[in-house]
């Protein structure tokens, strides 16, 4: 819980930076939820694939074990789906349709 708190106050600290203030739903320019991410969290890109053709689903993971899931879109606006801590990261390899 402590975590979310914290992404959210980050969250809301940037978005009154750029004039944008929606903390409720934790939505952003990518570009500053990555850094922010990077700094508080030190949590770096582990993983992404396609929604769908307009949206990127983005997982972000710290060597300590926090990671944050995003939803970027095409115009560079993101936001956080979730957050949490204790994260394990076994070799997952994908499935590949008719396999």
């Amino acid at each position: 819980m402590t975590r979310f708190l914290m992404a959210t106050m980050c969250l809301a600290a940037a978005a009154l930076s750029v004039g944008q203030a929606n903390a409720a739903a934790q939505c952003a320019p990518r570009a500053d939820i990555i850094k922010a991410l990077g700094d508080k969290f030190h949590e770096s890109e582990a993983g992404r694939g396609l929604i769908n053709p307009n949206v990127v689903l983005e997982i972000f993971v710290s060597d300590q074990g926090s990671w944050t899931v995003l939803a970027s879109d095409t115009k560079g606006q993101s936001c956080i789906l979730s957050v949490g801590e204790g994260w394990d990261s076994p070799t997952i390899t994908a499935a590949l349709p008719g396999a």
